[in-house]
């Protein structure tokens, strides 16, 4: 009877296979307030925009005249100098100061800690001031030999300060307290069995951290040193209070002659949001390629 049964069910046929659920299409959620939101943001855009445009009190055949004039290219010029300059030297004092801090020796890891809190510490723009004025309390700058009478140089101050001088003498010792902090943060990131597999290859502590710790610190380094490059350049305008002879002071002097504050004001806006716009698209692909690598 079990192999009858056995061999009825093997004899029958098959049941054709289910048929595939039927696709149906998949309906997004609709956001209407989306929609709602990027309707009136544009509106309140293009109203505020007409509304600036169409402003009697503004006169943009002067933003015109003034946008290539001599004097404010050469302004911009004295501005993009401030920049590179301070940028450069704010790293360098970085990173003497970040690898300082993370020395074995309390007495050294103490003065760098205290150097990255004082100029942290102080507002740029009194740091400016100050650094603008130190003529008044120091005559003579002079570096000599220690501990004999050879003088290697020796200047008045009012001729060694001059207002460009301070401005990236302020601007590099303001910097160098906050990128001090990022070159801390990625040599710290990389990892300490990278230290001693270079120790274990001969490396000494310079041939470790340049060879080993620096190349790969500098992707956590990057991104954050791109924002303050953006920063040292708008910071840049605060030299205006020392004379500095930099975009923002060269149109605040103009305008004191023909009376038009606004429209120079808006000739220096123009300029910053133009070379801010140009170093954010190159830091967006230096980016990109590290994070390739």
């Amino acid at each position: 009877m079990a192999d009858n049964a056995t061999a009825r069910k093997t004899s029958e046929p098959s049941a054709p296979p289910a048929p595939p659920p039927s696709r149906q299409d998949v309906v997004p959620v609709r956001h209407y307030g989306r929609g709602t939101l990027a309707v009136v943001a544009v509106a309140v855009v293009v109203l505020v925009a007409q509304r600036f445009a169409t402003n009697p009190n503004i006169q943009w055949q002067i933003f015109g005249d003034y946008l290539f004039h001599p004097d404010i290219l050469n302004g911009l010029l004295n501005t993009l100098e401030m920049t590179a300059i301070g940028m450069v030297c704010s790293m360098a004092g970085a990173l003497v100061v970040a690898l300082m801090r993370m020395s074995p020796s309390r007495v050294i890891s103490s003065i760098a800690a205290t150097y990255i809190l004082f100029f942290r510490s102080i507002p740029p723009i009194l740091l400016l001031i100050f650094v603008g004025n130190l003529g008044l309390f120091v005559d003579q700058i002079t570096i000599g030999v220690p501990f004999t009478d050879l003088d290697l140089f020796s200047r008045p101050a009012s001729e060694v300060l001059t207002p460009f001088v301070a401005s990236i003498l302020g601007l590099s010792l303001a910097g160098s307290g906050y990128m001090a902090e990022i070159v801390r943060a990625g040599l710290l990131a990389v990892g300490r069995g990278q230290r001693d597999a270079a120790k274990a290859l001969g490396l000494g502590s310079l041939g470790t951290t340049r060879h080993i710790v620096l190349p790969q610190a500098l992707r956590v380094i990057i991104p954050p040193m791109g924002n303050e490059l953006i920063s040292l350049l708008k910071v840049t305008a605060v030299v205006s209070v020392i004379g500095g002879g930099e975009l923002l002071t060269v149109a605040q002097s103009i305008s004191g002659a023909n009376y038009r504050t606004i429209e120079m004001l808006l000739v220096a806006a123009a300029w910053y949001v133009a070379v801010i716009t140009v170093l954010s698209i190159g830091q967006y692909f230096l980016e990109r390629r590290i994070a390739e690598r």
